[in-house]
């Protein structure tokens, strides 16, 4: 009786959203030929079932076949959390000191699939759970890219939440930009940044704030370390927040006194070089262009080497230990994935005088019918405090 009252309380979205994932799944499954799918990364099962728990550390698979019912092997104390942010009707649980490779090999062989797949890529698939399973179960196909396939155009629905979360970034970051003052530490602006993202509604975020000072902001993804400004410090903040597991993310940059020429004019590149490439996010164009339109504004400044990145990534869902969806698009060069209505980027410009400073600026956007839309509304000039 309980888990029928708790089946699916929780969720984020109606049943009926999953059950057209799983279809649009079940199709491209049919394509490649592949009978079953076991699936283990946080975010592709949340997608396709809803279910979403800090204790993914511990082992879960859902196993998805081309036709059929979907089931779900999870931890006995996750069983409950499942029921109620999913309709999966078939849950497997497992007990502390069962090993579940066992079930799940049990459970593959039992729906009798000639063409097993799993992504041989995903984070949460260690060597040793892979070569136990191929051992039990024989050679399995590989399915990385599949489901992110289908995340990479995000619903209306998932674009509401996307924007929930850009306004959860934008409470934040103004917070921790007004937290940046002569005898302020790191901490005090994290602080101010975190409190106020949540106070506006974020939940849990895939990855902690950036957030650097002083020289060590000139080293890429320099977290908060107690460090009290002084006067003439670079400061670099980069924050995501988080709305039913989607995430919005936002870069600003400050100092304390008057800047360097170096750093004005690489603060104007970084301005521009956003500009560029928000020019070119629309529908039609590729990922590749959009970073190429950043870049060229980049190298013809002279800051070519300053510049080792991509120009953005897909954002979406995230758990930790990431925030954004590095397997589902990027834009850089070579990648001519064609931009649709309803992708979402996060378009980071940032440079570096390596070891010195860092500045930059960014947007999270979403592609439209007619071009694109900016999440955010946090003023993107260089803060002189």
């Amino acid at each position: 009786m309980t888990s029928a009252l708790l089946q699916g309380r929780e969720s984020a979205f109606p049943r009926d959203e999953y059950l057209s994932r799983q279809q649009r799944l079940s199709a491209l499954m049919g394509e490649k030929k592949i009978d079953l799918m076991v699936i283990t990364g946080p975010e592709n099962i949340f997608y396709l079932t809803g279910q979403q728990t800090p204790g993914y550390y511990t082992f879960q698979a859902l196993l998805m076949p081309q036709n059929g019912t979907p089931k779900f092997i999870i931890r006995e104390l996750e069983s409950l959390n499942c029921r109620a942010n999913s309709f999966v009707e078939e849950i497997l649980p497992y007990g502390d000191g069962v090993d579940p490779l066992a079930l799940l090999a049990d459970q593959i062989r039992g729906f009798g699939a000639e063409r097993v797949a799993i992504d041989k890529r995903g984070w949460f698939l260690p060597i040793s759970t892979f070569e136990t399973l191929v051992g039990q179960c024989g050679e399995m196909l590989d399915c990385a890219g599949i489901v992110e396939s289908l995340r990479a155009v995000k619903s209306e629905a998932e674009v509401r939440c996307i924007e929930q979360a850009a306004g959860y970034v934008d409470a934040g970051m103004r917070a921790g930009m007004e937290a940046v003052r002569q005898g302020a530490s790191e901490n005090d602006v994290v602080a101010a940044m975190m409190c106020e993202a949540i106070r506006a509604g974020s939940e849990y975020m895939g990855m902690e704030p950036l957030m650097s000072s002083g020289e060590r902001s000139g080293v890429p993804h320099g977290t908060w370390r107690r460090r009290q400004f002084q006067s003439g410090d670079p400061v670099f903040l980069e924050m995501a927040a988080c709305h039913n597991r989607y995430h919005a993310v936002l870069m600003r940059s400050a100092w304390l006194g008057e800047p360097p020429e170096q750093a004005k004019r690489m603060m104007d590149t970084c301005q521009r070089a956003l500009a560029a490439a928000l020019d070119v996010f629309k529908p039609g164009n590729t990922c590749a262009q959009v970073h190429e339109a950043a870049q060229a504004v980049i190298d013809h400044a002279g800051y070519t080497d300053c510049y080792r990145k991509r120009t953005g990534y897909s954002v979406g869902i995230s758990f930790a230990p990431d925030w954004g969806e590095w397997q589902v698009a990027s834009l850089f060069s070579g990648i001519d994935r064609v931009l649709e209505p309803g992708m979402v980027f996060h378009i980071p410009p940032a440079l570096r005088d390596y070891g010195n400073f860092t500045v930059g600026v960014s947007e999270t956007a979403v592609v439209t019918s007619d071009g694109h839309r900016v999440l955010g509304s946090v003023d993107r000039d260089l803060l002189i405090v």
